[in-house]
């Protein structure tokens, strides 16, 4: 039996893709967890095989969780499963060692056929999406300009931003329109606007 590890913090979801995937013969669902700070934990309790991770959870998002279990138990593999079909999602989920990347919305036996696939040792990608991700090239921001962006969503003064990223204020005035520049953006919120929407935060 293929045993999975199923972390989605939406419960109707989740219970979805359990009930689906326990339809398959040689599949068992042994965890689900609602949290990605929850995921190792349950992977090493369960002795899971294949972990299906959703990217948008508390805790730590699916691609971080993806990295973690990459460096604590190497030979478990990793399925990214997400509502966003963003292109600098795909690159980061393959980056954090993730051994399949798909839409929700594809069809049930297409994520069957990609956690067998995984176990045997291939990868699978959303064919739509890896063009896209082709299509759309690297993440043009550094960590650090990241970092500024994500921190300045919320509205935050340079002041605060400088506060709470223990920077300068001329840092990160110099971070901001760095990343401004390089996405082509009018202003900071546009910036973190075309960011996300690429997947690139």
């Amino acid at each position: 039996m293929i045993r999975i590890l199923l972390a989605e913090d939406q419960s109707m979801v989740r219970e979805a893709l359990a009930a689906l995937l326990g339809l398959e013969p040689d599949f068992e669902v042994v965890a689900q967890v609602a949290r990605g700070d929850e995921v190792l934990a349950a992977a090493r309790a369960h002795d899971v095989d294949v972990a299906l991770l959703d990217i948008e959870m508390p805790g730590m998002t699916g691609i971080e969780a993806a990295a973690v279990l990459r460096r604590e138990l190497p030979a478990l593999k990793v399925v990214v499963l997400t509502t966003f079909g963003r292109p600098g999602y795909l690159r980061s989920a393959m980056e954090s060692g993730a051994s399949a990347f798909l839409v929700k919305d594809a069809p049930a036996a297409q994520l069957a056929a990609a956690v067998r696939k995984v176990l045997a040792g291939e990868r699978v990608i959303d064919p739509t999406l890896a063009a896209a991700a082709l299509a759309e090239g690297a993440n043009p921001l550094t960590e650090r300009e990241r970092d500024v962006l994500r921190a300045a969503a919320d509205g935050s003064t340079n002041a605060e931003l400088a506060e709470t990223l223990h920077l300068s204020q001329g840092t990160v005035r110099n971070y901001l329109s760095t990343a401004i520049q390089k996405l082509a953006a009018r202003n900071r919120a546009e910036a973190v606007r075309i960011a996300r929407d690429k997947g690139w935060l």
